[in-house]
């Protein structure tokens, strides 16, 4: 095949083979993901038939973890992770620490050296938060207090790792690093404290920088795209801000991409429209999600399954069990009741996409051998594969045990419920705040009853507020028209030559000269203390052209009101 190809081949043969094993790996009741690591080892160089460019798959896996991460970042929530940070952070990080021990102490036994053995050792210590959102998902957990602990357990591992994937660089050397790797990982002759401490630094900075900045400058310039009503200028311009912060930050603060593209979604999650920023490109990461799955997939040498049989059992025995067996005594230890140990337990039972970004740094930094990489992949696939199963084995043991322990953490449950029900109450109040306003809208102008939610929520960007006391002049005749006026409150008086119509909230006015491009024709006044809500003439016309029935709705009345108008002069006239 040519080479200008490559792209469009290694692209296209990706989503065919991963639609297909997706689809068969669901229909198995397995995580679509097994079947895109599946697809990836179709692909990849250990197996026969096409071999994809690994090159171009690795840049495109790179964009996979910035979207990932930046979706990690967008539904990342401050609140629920400090409601359960009782038992979430030092829960998590004891599991981290505790998992990577025993990683360690496996990969000793081996004949690892410490850096290989920290590689390992982090990467089966984090769970897959895809894999876990899917099965919590599926038993309809998500919105549980255990659900919501097990989610907040991984956000703090995610957070460990991005924290990781600072520091392994920096320390690589010092591990045990080889060759080419270890001397470009190498501190150059500066010590290993100050080239961590000035990283910290940086990193500091760039968090300061994006804090302070971001919720800024991000949320307004969403509103200003949204505004100008364009679906994919606004699904563009995040991902702009995405990629942009992921590129900006490793340029100018040598932070890595996945922690750049973090920061963007926390920044992004901000903003009121933040719903629409992960609706929008959802399907974006979805996709580059999937090439990144399958380009890990192609690094898997499947010979591994049959040289190292034991090393993949202990592996798999490691994650499945020991972890389990770990977050179940860390949940106990910290005075939650057994049925939330039991749910985090299953939970964590599987490894995913922070643990192949954490080994594929450590092949790159020359910590981890080919041959331990392909070890962690055959522990993520399998594991991956017997989640399901942990899942239904721990609801069974939930069940059997539902009379052991009846009030062990019963306070400290009744606690968390307490306090995530605030959280939640909380969330649902904003957003029937913002549906409340679109039903305000429609009861207060019945016109707008002809568009549809999207529409209307477009509109409430669109509307400028303005206000009018009594014998303020809205507009005057003979101005060129450069907005059209909705009346929430109050009541304002058009005055034509001899005639005056007062209009009361509900009511709208400045549409004629919008419609005809030509000038004022009468004068409006308030005669109430007004609230208005203002669509200027560029936002007007753009609005009405993407919603022709409301525009014809718009023209049939501001024609009635013409003949009206030109009825009254007629009978003034007369009068005369």
């Amino acid at each position: 095949m040519h080479q200008d190809m490559a792209l469009v081949a290694t692209v296209a043969i990706s989503f065919v083979l991963a639609a297909v094993f997706g689809y068969f790996a669901d229909r198995l009741r397995l995580p679509p993901l097994v079947g895109y690591l599946v697809a990836g080892i179709m692909m990849g160089p250990f197996t026969p038939g096409f071999a994809a460019d690994a090159a171009l798959a690795a840049q495109l896996a790179e964009i996979g973890v910035i979207l990932l991460m930046f979706g990690v970042g967008l539904h990342f929530s401050a609140s629920d992770l400090i409601a359960v940070r009782g038992v979430a952070i030092p829960g998590a990080i004891g599991q981290i620490v505790l998992a990577t021990a025993l990683g360690i102490g496996l990969c000793t036994l081996w004949g690892w050296n410490i850096g290989a053995g920290l590689v390992f050792g982090l990467s089966i210590s984090v769970a897959s938060t895809v894999v876990l959102l899917k099965a919590l998902e599926e038993r309809n957990l998500v919105n549980s207090p255990n659900g919501r602990v097990a989610i907040g357990w991984l956000i703090v591992e995610d957070l460990a790792m991005v924290l990781a994937l600072v520091l392994l660089p920096i320390v690589a050397e010092m591990l045990g690093a080889r060759g080419a790797a270890a001397h470009q990982a190498g501190t150059g002759g500066t010590s290993i404290a100050l080239t961590i401490m000035l990283t910290l630094v940086k990193l500091g900075a760039f968090a300061a920088l994006a804090m302070v900045l971001g919720p800024r400058l991000v949320p307004w310039l969403l509103t200003l795209v949204a505004r100008t009503g364009s679906r994919e200028l606004f699904t563009l311009t995040v991902l702009a801000i995405a990629l942009g912060i992921a590129f900006g930050s490793a340029a100018i603060f040598g932070v890595s991409f996945a922690l750049g593209a973090f920061f963007a979604g926390v920044i992004m999650s901000e903003s009121h429209l933040s719903h629409r920023a992960a609706a929008d490109s959802l399907p974006l990461q979805n996709a580059f999600s999937v090439l990144f799955f399958v380009s890990v997939g192609m690094l898997f040498n499947p010979t591994v399954l049959l040289h190292q049989p034991l090393a993949v059992i202990a592996i798999v025995a490691l994650i499945t069990c020991g972890k389990s067996l770990i977050a179940i005594g860390l949940v106990l230890l910290l005075r939650y009741p057994l049925p939330m140990a039991l749910t985090v337990g299953a939970s964590l039972a599987q490894i995913g996409e922070f643990s192949f970004i954490v080994a594929g740094l450590g092949v790159s930094l020359g910590l981890l051998s080919t041959e331990g990489h392909d070890l962690i992949l055959a522990g993520a696939i399998l594991s991956i594969t017997l989640n399901p199963l942990i899942f239904w084995a721990a609801g069974k043991l939930r069940t059997a045990l539902r009379n052991a322990m009846p009030h062990y953490g019963a306070q400290k449950l009744a606690a968390l419920s307490r306090e995530l029900d605030v959280i939640k109450a909380k969330v649902e109040e904003k957003e029937s705040q913002q549906q409340l306003k679109k039903q305000q809208l429609v009861s207060t102008f019945p016109l707008f009853s002809e568009v549809n939610e999207h529409a209307l929520e477009e509109l409430l960007l669109l509307f400028r507020p303005a206000s009018a006391s009594p014998g303020d002049k809205v507009i005057r005749v003979g101005e060129r028209g450069d907005a059209m006026y909705f009346i929430a409150a109050g009541a304002a008086e058009v005055r034509l030559p001899g005639n005056a119509i007062v209009l009361e909230a509900g009511s709208f006015f400045g549409e004629m000269a919008l419609l005809s491009g030509g000038l004022r024709t009468a004068d409006v006044i308030a005669v109430d203390f007004c609230q208005f809500l203002k669509l200027d003439r560029r936002d007007f016309n753009i609005f009405m052209a993407r919603h022709p029935r409301l525009r014809a709705a718009v023209a049939d009345m501001a024609r009635e009101r013409k003949q009206m108008n030109v009825s009254l002069d007629a009978e003034s006239e007369a009068q005369d």
